[in-house]
């Protein structure tokens, strides 16, 4: 099928702003709140994020399914998926490509669409689009192939709940705890999972780590009985001001002493766990090219991120236990703390990428490295773990 013969569809925007294109993926109804990624390649992993869940997703790059898909059967993580599903509640593009070129490819974006029931549009202005919600800022939005008029979308979109109080979190943690990596490694981490992406449990499994997840609804109990060597805090969805209980217990995970890392929620978490509030941005940071100070080291980062919340900068700053180690460069947002009493730390963007460059990788080595400091000050020095260990 060509996509001049695809049916019409239309984007309507809460604001009234209203798109025609064509439809893509699965004919129906699509509703969330619309953002933008501004990352020329990698769509795959980007759709497959949990942390894009109940989302609308336009995508900045004007041609979109032109390498198809990589979801090999058995193993996930052999593939390029981020997560158990396609996570996006819609996707907006300009041009659809549904022929393939790249010969390791198992499929193709429309395929895992429809398998995924996401419905899409494309042939509109992109570029016209996220100038809007640059603009205008992030809103719901709906997205409609099935012929509906505007009063009935409208109708639609008033019922959707906006993203700020909106827990999502639960809807995607896994359901019980699992293990990935090598049970003889020598370092032992408690994945708290709010949506974790794969690609950061492939950075920990290829730095000797055995990694545990656990549901965002464990007790410190559950994860201690397990004897973990330190805590990694994981991505995920949603506005983390609507997240009381997952704010007490990582407060409980950071007063055992073990290393803590967080990434993007898991840095909000852990700031609101100090009492360091979040708030709701205009417009989110979506893309692998975005710049970040590091202000230990000097250097400039290039970063994958994906956040629509931000920790306040002025109460983080005025924490007397807590020190700010990166700043994003394009608006000054607290891109990376610390605290100053014990080895806890917590970036806003995605050092495992999947997708996006590789700067920040080395903060899973500075990880590991707290880990190592804390089995030697213990006397352990880091042993080989065995099956019956566990």
């Amino acid at each position: 099928m060509l996509i001049s013969q695809r049916p019409q569809a239309v984007l309507l925007l809460k604001d009234g702003t209203r798109f025609e294109g064509r439809a893509i993926g699965a004919r129906g109804i699509a509703v969330g709140e619309i953002c933008f990624n501004t990352g020329m390649t990698g769509y795959q992993e980007i759709f497959t994020d949990p942390s894009y869940t109940g989302q609308i997703m336009v995508m900045a790059s004007p041609h979109i399914g032109n390498y198809g898909v990589k979801r090999p059967p058995g193993d996930p993580l052999r593939g390029e998926d981020e997560g158990p599903r396609v996570s996006i509640a819609g996707l907006v593009v300009k041009k659809f490509s549904e022929v393939t070129s790249r010969a390791d490819s198992t499929g193709s974006l429309e395929g895992m669409l429809l398998e995924a029931g996401i419905t899409g549009i494309s042939d509109i202005d992109t570029r016209k689009l996220v100038r809007h919600i640059r603009d205008h800022g992030a809103q719901n939005a709906i997205i409609d192939s099935t012929g509906l008029d505007d009063e009935a979308l409208q109708r639609r979109l008033a019922e959707a709940p906006d993203m700020a109080g909106l827990e999502l979190a639960s809807s995607v943690t896994a359901g019980e705890p699992y293990d990935a990596g090598d049970p003889d490694s020598p370092y032992r981490v408690a994945l708290l999972d709010f949506g974790i992406k794969l690609n950061t449990v492939r950075c920990l499994i290829e730095r000797d780590c055995l990694v545990r997840i656990f549901p965002m609804t464990s007790t410190l109990g559950e994860m201690m009985d397990w004897r973990p060597d330190g805590f990694l805090l994981g991505n995920g969805p949603g506005d983390p001001a609507a997240m009381p209980g997952p704010v007490k217990l990582v407060a409980e995970v950071v007063a055992t002493g073990l290393p803590v890392f967080g990434i993007c929620m898991g840095h909000q978490l852990l700031a609101q766990s100090q009492g360091v509030p979040t708030m709701k941005m205009h417009h989110g940071h979506r893309g692998i090219n975005h710049p970040v100070r590091n202000g230990i080291t000097g250097r400039d980062e290039v970063t994958s991120q994906n956040h629509g919340f931000v920790v306040d900068r002025q109460k983080a700053e005025a924490h007397p236990g807590m020190e700010i180690t990166h700043l994003h460069l394009n608006d000054g947002s607290v891109a990376g703390i610390r605290l100053k009493d014990r080895p806890v730390f917590s970036v806003q963007h995605h050092p495992e990428a999947g997708p996006g460059p590789l700067d920040s990788q080395y903060l899973f080595d500075d990880f590991v490295a707290y880990m190592r400091q804390a089995l030697e000050t213990a006397g352990k020095k880091a042993p080989l773990r065995t099956t019956q260990n566990h």
